[in-house]
């Protein structure tokens, strides 16, 4: 026999040996399977779990033979002939491939195979474990076959005696017949329990066999609704779709009550939404960088039962301040399946952006964000990831030097209000033909203090003052608007927000100089804002507070109309002072509140709250749980009922919760002496009570060494 020959016969012997000892180990757990599946279900269960049990056993098997390879067999002969002195993987390469040296020890190994045969490589018969399983599986077939029926069942049913003797409703048979929604591609499947966890949407379908067999059925649920089961032959039938967990009972009519007559549980597992991880970009903002022509995407996405369309949003934004334009459009984007085994569920999607093609221009930005829907019927669930943006950067500006302070845009976010009142003015003028002069004024009015307000606010930066007369025109413009000043007069009468904007001070703060000036003098020009902002700047402010001189004047006298063209030309102004880079905003510290020194040493505690006025009465508003909660340990009869009431009304964590409430309560009921039922129901309550008040602590009584000390203090101060 050739070397080849012998090697052969020796991983065929020992595959042979480990198929043998998988079947010995297999088979027993098998036939106790079976035997348990024919006590529970009857013969077509056991034969079924026969013919799984006789695939899972000639899988295992084959697994186990196809472990012994040729390494394994070079290792065995190693480890049992000591002549072939840890080379015996030698014989299972290729010549071609080894060293001198190795060539030689081959050659000598062959001569020794030939002379000698080498000892069986199979693995040992282990006995033992063999013998051990063998006895807990007909252990366990014995206790299918023997064991009573009634040992079967649980100790918290009923007997099968009533207590006038009456004997119980059993249920022979159960059979729940769960059918997923089509959309999730999960296959019909069949419980032998009452309680079950099924998809959202699932249609449920029990088929249940009673021994006597009752006149009615009815599947009675914890809100209320019932499913009455139809008679077909010896077996009762009915089937509702769940779109949340439920509890219910069985029902009997003309038949004794079941031996188990509990609230079963049916759980709904919710669709989930879908998962959506962003892999490109990896930074929300990205900023363009100098060439770059293209924008990579990449997403992924996973859903428990499909993905069934992505969408990727993108939003082009153009301009700055009140000229900002947005374009957005929308594709559709097709995913490519990461696990095969199980498509539509995990997908990746790639786009690429053309920012050519987008019209990016320097100061854009473009947005983007994907949406994924699922296949949920009859409204999918959506999920959209969080938007990100690529910034093309603006130019940099020439920065002024010399300045302390820092750098902010030109126009705070209150300048940008000027496009408001010309779209309130064009309003007024196009409602003005159904409006009586009165409300005209009125309305006119009202935009005219909106632009004064403005107008003002640009002062400020110009170093201008910003009081205001009583008469509503401000200082020193009488010669201007002189002629106009009965109009505006009236159309101030008719003015009450201009009052909240009055500077001068309600309060003397003793010792501040500048709030004297405020008072009684006349402030003017402010120098650190007027020299903030660079000369072309501030001119082209100028020109945009002058047409809004002249728009206010109209908008006060209530000629709309006429109001609108210089409303236009100081936006023009308005959008050109936007397109200065930069202006620097001085720094300033904390400014604290003066104190009012006449109230130093005074005692005076008009406005200081009262310490214990923040102790309030703590409200229990979960009475009901709390009440429950006290009667469960002691021996009083818990009002039920009420608890139920209000736990309709509440928002717990989840319908679950609230199910094993209901659940727990019901095993209260009909068992009031069970105490292990009514610590599960305490704990489960547990969370829901109240949290106590704060206790406040009272003050300590002083011992005879205190009174005495408090005593002398007291007799100090006499």
């Amino acid at each position: 026999m050739t070397v080849d020959a012998r090697l052969h016969a020796l991983g065929r012997g020992a595959r042979h040996r480990r198929g043998l000892i998988a079947l010995a180990l297999s088979v027993p757990i098998v036939l106790a399977f079976a035997a348990w599946a024919m006590r529970i279900a009857g013969w077509p269960a056991s034969i079924v779990a026969l013919a799984i049990g006789a695939v899972a056993i000639f899988v295992y098997a084959r697994h186990s033979m196809r472990a012994i390879d040729a390494a394994w067999i070079a290792r065995r002969l190693d480890a049992t002939n000591v002549h072939f002195e840890d080379s015996a993987d030698l014989f299972f390469r290729d010549a071609a491939d080894l060293s001198p040296l190795q060539q030689l020890q081959r050659a000598r190994l062959h001569e020794r195979i030939e002379t000698e045969v080498p000892a069986a490589i199979a693995s040992a018969w282990p006995r033992r474990l063999i013998a051990i399983v063998w006895l807990v599986a007909l252990g366990a077939i014995a206790l299918a076959w023997l064991a009573p029926r009634t040992s079967l069942r649980s100790g918290n049913e009923t007997q099968a005696t009533g207590a006038k003797g009456v004997r119980a409703t059993k249920l022979d048979r159960i059979r729940l017949d769960v059918a997923a929604p089509a959309y999730t591609r999960l296959p019909t499947i069949s419980e032998t329990t009452l309680d079950a966890h099924v998809p959202e949407g699932a249609k449920v379908a029990w088929r249940l066999h009673f021994d006597p067999q009752p006149n009615k059925a009815t599947l009675a649920f914890h809100d209320g609704s019932r499913v009455e089961l139809a008679r077909d032959g010896d077996a009762w039938k009915g089937e509702r779709t769940l779109a949340a967990s439920a509890l219910y009972r069985i029902a009997l009519d003309g038949a004794p009550p079941l031996e188990d007559d509990g609230l079963h549980r049916i759980d709904v597992i919710a669709d989930r939404a879908p998962d959506v991880r962003v892999i490109q970009p990896e930074k929300s903002l990205t900023l363009l960088t100098d060439g770059q022509k293209t924008w990579e995407l990449a997403f992924e996405a996973n859903d428990d039962y499909g993905i069934a369309a992505a969408s990727l949003t993108i939003t082009l934004a153009q301009g700055a301040g009140e000229n900002i334009a947005f374009k957005e459009q929308t594709l559709a984007l097709a995913g490519e399946d990461l696990d095969p085994a199980n498509p539509g569920r995990r997908q990746r999607y790639r786009h690429t952006l053309d920012l050519g093609a987008l019209g990016i221009a320097r100061g854009d930005d473009v947005i983007v964000r994907l949406a994924v829907s699922d296949n949920r019927e009859p409204s999918p669930n959506t999920t959209k990831s969080a938007s990100f943006i690529l910034r093309w950067p603006p130019e940099n500006a020439n920065d002024s030097i010399g300045m302390e302070g820092i750098v902010e845009h030109t126009m705070p976010a209150y300048f940008r209000s000027q496009r408001q009142i010309i779209i309130d003015t064009q309003k007024l003028v196009d409602e003005q033909p159904r409006l009586d002069e009165d409300a005209v004024l009125a309305r006119s009015d009202g935009i005219g203090v909106d632009q004064k307000i403005l107008r003002l606010r640009y002062g400020q930066f110009l170093g201008e003052e910003s009081e205001t007369r009583s008469d509503g025109a401000p200082a020193g413009d009488d010669e201007k608007h002189g002629k106009n000043e009965a109009d505006a007069g009236r159309a101030d009468a008719l003015t009450k927000r201009e009052n909240e904007h009055k500077h001068f001070l309600e309060v003397q703060r003793f010792g501040d100089a500048g709030a004297v000036t405020a008072e009684f003098g006349h402030t003017h020009d402010v120098a650190e804002a007027a020299t903030l902002i660079d000369p072309e700047t501030k001119a082209i402010l100028k020109s945009a507070l002058n047409e809004m001189w002249e728009a206010e004047l109209h908008l006060r006298q209530g000629r709309p109309a006429e109001a609108l063209p210089y409303e236009n030309k100081a936006l023009a102004y308005i959008k050109e002072v936007q397109q200065s880079s930069r202006i620097y905003l001085a720094r300033v510290g904390l400014e604290l509140p003066a104190v009012d020194e006449s109230r130093r040493l005074s005692g005076d505690r008009k406005s200081v709250t009262d310490r214990t006025s923040a102790l309030a009465r703590a409200e229990i508003g979960d009475i009901d749980a709390l009440a429950l909660w006290q009667a469960l340990g002691t021996h009083e009869t818990p009002d039920f009922d009420a608890f139920e009431r209000w736990l309709t009304t509440q928002k717990i964590a989840g319908d679950g919760d609230k199910l094993g409430l209901l659940s727990a309560i019901d095993r209260v009921r009909r068992d009031p002496a069970c105490e292990d039922c009514r610590r599960s129901l305490r704990a489960l309550l547990w969370p829901l009570l109240p949290q106590p008040a704060a206790g406040i602590p009272a003050r300590a009584t002083p011992d005879a060494a205190g009174r005495a000390y408090l005593d002398a203090l007291r007799g100090d101060a006499r």
